[in-house]
């Protein structure tokens, strides 16, 4: 998937940005990533309770395996088809994972060092 299809998806919830990311793309709105596209799969950001709504519509997590053999899976699930069908179900899924990304407590930045060995935090 590209950058225009992922945005005109998500015409009727409104303007997102697209960045691309590990192959993929990371779709957000006022700054919180609320869904991502990998493998041409398109997945939203969900909690415990979403996450169970979602699998009874037929979706599952989004996993992979990392580098070290080991299965992880993260707390995005796949949008269920009919929703890929209808703007306004999307939309309506896509307001609820934008809620939860909002929620969801924000990942410490790493520290970085300089040329000259000091070492920085980047955030709050």
């Amino acid at each position: 998937m590209d950058r225009e299809y992922l945005a005109d998806l998500f015409s009727a919830f409104g303007t997102v940005g697209v960045r691309r990311m590990f192959g993929g793309h990371g779709i957000y709105r006022d700054g919180a990533m609320f869904a991502l596209e990998a493998g041409g799969a398109l997945y939203l950001k969900a909690d415990a309770h979403f996450g169970r709504e979602l699998e009874a519509r037929g979706s599952e997590p989004f996993s992979y395996v990392a580098s070290n053999g080991r299965r992880t899976v993260m707390s995005y699930w796949r949008v269920p088809e009919a929703a890929m069908d209808d703007p306004e179900d999307l939309a309506a899924l896509s307001r609820r994972a934008l809620e939860i990304a909002r929620r969801a407590p924000a990942k410490p930045r790493r520290a970085k060092t300089t040329r000259e060995g000091f070492r920085t935090c980047s955030g709050a």
